[in-house]
């Protein structure tokens, strides 16, 4: 066993909706589900080395309003301030979307100036300019240690008085207090052109797995299409799997991050069409079954989105997140659709939501600076219209969602439940121990997949017995009971 690679994996791995990408470019696109799957790097372990024990507890100081004292467009429109906030978004940045916003904003609080940062490879950069204590009022948290969340941010309010204002409050709460608003939340369903469908012949959106593959059969023998583009070659993309873990598999939002590393044989098929077995036999099988690309090794992230818009693909496992892009990427955005994941579970289909990138606000700011973010990153959730124009599922509570939720009406949306008290690290050692790394930047696993069903080297089942032996000497190893 390699316990040094415990240390090699974020505690944000409870974040598991991650939540995979949710940039506008390769390179932005691997910072989100990553920040719930982007694995740790050198500079985070300096963060960690260099942080004081956080308390378990942080209360705003005196004269800092909490996020659900602020009433939007009454408090605090004379505040003058000069903030800074940076951010993974290069895409709107360059497109001029978060400068429209900025705009907006000052027309309700004109004295408050907001220079924001576009960062490319924000995952790494974010971790370095938190060390440094270099980043401004401002940011998208990181993958850091939420024992630490204290040490660099200020917290909103407590995490009960947050969840009676946005969804999600609990993605980035330590010791019964919120450091993080996301600023979109991600609903996980597979991306598919309605054209495709429909030249294809299929008239009802799959519910399980043997309808999925054969709608990508009907696909492949009566269009043109590729019917399931697996973006082998991006690596990150192939993280998506792991976000139907739990909520989607099991119907079971308590699955992910309370039972799963408990489970002594999770990866065993339930004979009925559910569970992990089956949500990664759908990847293999439409592989070894020819339902993908010609040459998986030569996918290409960027021209995927045109390619999908054109109808030249015809499904994508991807999170909601990915939905404006493949619109924005042609004249034909209206053939793009989203619709749950194939899997039914005791006659329901479910839907796993949750946060994508969290705002922060820098703890050493000024008083007036974190009064003046709070109000900033209350107006971006609230009144800006981001995350429904970005396709994301409401953060705000009673936020409307846009219409390509449509097809999940029926559907029982859930989040994932956080750790049980004690065990907030147990996910994550598992993870690290065994090397798997589910929603947490394990992207080689399902990649061997691909690589197991286009060759024939590996049997599914021989892929799962591996992960079961893996998963179970990380228990045995950490002293976690499994049953």
């Amino acid at each position: 066993m390699k316990l040094r690679k415990m240390l090699a994996l974020t505690l944000a791995t409870a974040m598991t909706l991650s939540l995979v990408a949710c940039g506008g470019s390769a390179e932005t696109t691997e910072t989100t589900t990553e920040t719930a799957t982007e694995t740790k790097t050198e500079a985070e372990a300096e963060v960690k080395e260099e942080a004081p024990a956080a308390e378990a507890e942080a209360e705003a100081p005196a004269g800092v309003p909490t996020y659900t004292q602020i009433t939007l467009g009454e408090d605090y429109t004379d505040l003058t301030a000069e903030i800074k906030w940076i951010h993974h978004k290069t895409d709107r940045e360059e497109d001029g979307t978060i400068a429209a916003m900025v705009a907006e904003f000052n027309k309700v609080y004109p004295n408050i100036t907001v220079t924001t940062e576009g960062v490319t490879d924000y995952a790494e950069d974010a971790l370095l300019r938190l060390s440094t204590g270099d980043w401004g009022d401002i940011m998208f948290i990181p993958a850091v240690d939420k024992a630490e969340l204290a040490n660099y941010f200020q917290p909103f309010d407590t995490l009960e008085n947050m969840s009676t204002a946005i969804n999600f409050a609990d993605a980035w709460e330590f010791g019964g207090t919120s450091y993080g608003v996301p600023y979109m939340a991600n609903a996980q369903g597979v991306l598919y052109n309605k054209a495709v469908f429909e030249a294809a012949g299929i008239t009802e959106l799959p519910t399980t797995p043997d309808e999925f593959l054969a709608a990508l059969q009907a696909i492949k023998d009566n269009t043109d299409a590729i019917p399931l583009y697996t973006n082998y070659a991006a690596g990150w993309t192939m993280g998506a799997w792991d976000a139907y873990i739990g909520t989607v598999s099991e119907g079971d939002n308590t699955y992910m991050n309370q039972k799963f590393v408990h489970d002594a044989a999770p990866f065993d098929d339930p004979g009925d069409g559910t569970g992990i077995y089956n949500l990664y036999k759908i990847l293999y099988d439409a592989v070894a079954n020819g339902l993908i690309e010609d040459d998986y090794t030569t996918t290409d992230w960027e021209g995927c989105k045109g390619m999908i818009n054109r109808g030249e693909i015809g499904t994508m496992v991807l999170g909601s997140w990915a939905f404006a892009q493949m619109v924005e990427a042609g004249e034909n955005g209206d053939d793009i659709g989203y619709m749950p994941f194939p899997m039914t579970v005791n006659g329901t289909q479910y839907v796993a939501a949750g946060g994508d990138y969290n705002f922060a606000i820098n703890v050493n700011s000024s008083d007036d600076n974190k009064t003046a973010a709070m109000v900033f990153v209350k107006w971006m959730t609230e009144e800006s219209g981001w995350c429904y124009n970005e396709g994301g599922y409401t953060v705000a509570k009673g936020g409307q969602n846009p219409d390509m939720y449509a097809a999940f009406d029926g559907c029982e949306v859930l989040a994932d439940m956080p750790a049980i008290a004690g065990e907030e690290t147990f996910l994550n050692d598992v993870n690290a121990e065994s090397e798997l790394s589910f929603n947490a930047g394990g992207n080689a696993k399902v990649q061997r997949i691909v690589e197991a069903a286009a060759t024939g080297s590996e049997s599914y089942d021989d892929i799962m017995a591996d992960w079961t032996a893996k998963w179970n000497d990380a228990q045995d190893y950490l002293g976690i009971e499994a049953n």
